[in-house]
């Protein structure tokens, strides 16, 4: 499979490819952030 390959020393780094990831890492991040807040909000937060 892809994810379980050795990295090629041979193949250069890309610096759009390391952008592309920061800002992959930066989305997912603040998805996942939004998600808690929206369950805090609903189960903690929750006005009678």
């Amino acid at each position: 499979m892809y994810f379980f390959r050795k990295k090629d020393p041979n193949r250069p780094t890309s610096f759009n490819l390391k952008v592309m990831h920061i800002i992959n890492a930066t989305a997912i991040t603040v998805f996942l952030l939004g998600i808690i807040w929206k369950l805090v909000q609903w189960f903690i937060l929750k006005k009678h």
